[in-house]
């Protein structure tokens, strides 16, 4: 049984989206963006995890269609690293996120929202499809 409250991470080079799920792992929601530019993510994100008792936290691994692992990959397993060194008693898991912000864009726009008003909230709603995602191969499968 997966431990709740989940955090689930959308790694960008200049935004990350961030969601989770209650405590009770009943929902889940987006939480915020960090814009990397303006604020130190690592420090942001241990607040979070402090703030709401994360006991685990999911980070998006952005594979080819293939499968396999491209710089990309490369990028957010070295930033995994640097997150497991700053908040060392954290649980940290992988998850593919191939085609989430696709999928998210889809669903903002499906909602009403174009593409300007989609750039506030595309990477929270990309890291609530990587923990929703996560979360039904975990506990439903």
């Amino acid at each position: 049984m997966t431990p709740h409250p989940v955090l689930a991470i959308d790694h960008g080079q200049s935004r990350i989206g961030i969601a989770a799920t209650d405590e009770l792992g009943i929902a889940s929601h987006p939480v915020e963006t960090i814009h990397t530019q303006r604020t130190d993510p690592f420090q942001r994100i241990s607040e979070i995890v402090a703030q709401r008792k994360v006991s685990l936290i999911v980070l998006g691994l952005p594979l080819r269609l293939d499968g396999s692992e491209g710089e990309a990959a490369h990028r957010v397993r070295g930033f995994g690293d640097l997150l497991i060194q700053k908040i060392p008693n954290i649980r940290l898991e992988y998850s593919d996120e191939r085609l989430t912000t696709t999928s998210a864009s889809e669903k903002l726009r499906e909602a009403g929202k174009d593409t300007r008003a989609q750039r506030d909230i595309i990477d929270q709603v990309a890291a609530l499809e990587i923990l929703n995602s996560w979360l039904n191969e975990n506990e439903c499968g």
